[in-house]
């Protein structure tokens, strides 16, 4: 396992960041400035192009509904919360959504739990 390690660093400037948690020093000894231009970026994909036009889709209906599309007033936030969310799955690459549904807001704290916002009163969620 040593060697494993070793060669997974074969390369790097060595440091104070060897022998502890020191992430500034392995960043300043180990970081290359890019000085090019963005000529190599990709465009979006048709499929970010899609997503992209359904998420400016649900802007404007979070608009339209007084700026507050859905939001769950049951369930405190936590990292675990809620199941994993999509706007499209079978164009997502990436999973990123806190809450199982596009733009549903949720409370952070059990505070906000104890005495919903004024938002939360206004509106007839859940």
């Amino acid at each position: 396992m040593a060697e494993t390690m070793a060669k997974a660093w074969e390369g790097f400037v060595g440091g104070a960041w060897e022998k502890t948690i020191d992430v500034r020093d392995f960043i300043q000894k180990n970081y290359t400035p890019y000085e090019g231009d963005e000529s190599f970026l990709a465009g979006p994909t048709d499929s970010t192009k899609k997503l992209w036009s359904e998420v400016m889709d649900l802007f404007q209906k979070e608009r339209e509904n007084g700026g507050v599309l859905d939001m769950d007033t049951k369930l405190v936030s936590t990292v675990d919360s809620h199941d994993a969310g999509y706007i499209d799955k079978d164009l997502e690459t990436i999973v990123g959504l806190q809450t199982d549904k596009p733009l549903m807001r949720r409370r952070q704290t059990k505070k906000a739990a104890e005495a919903p916002p004024a938002a939360v009163r206004r509106y007839p969620y859940g």
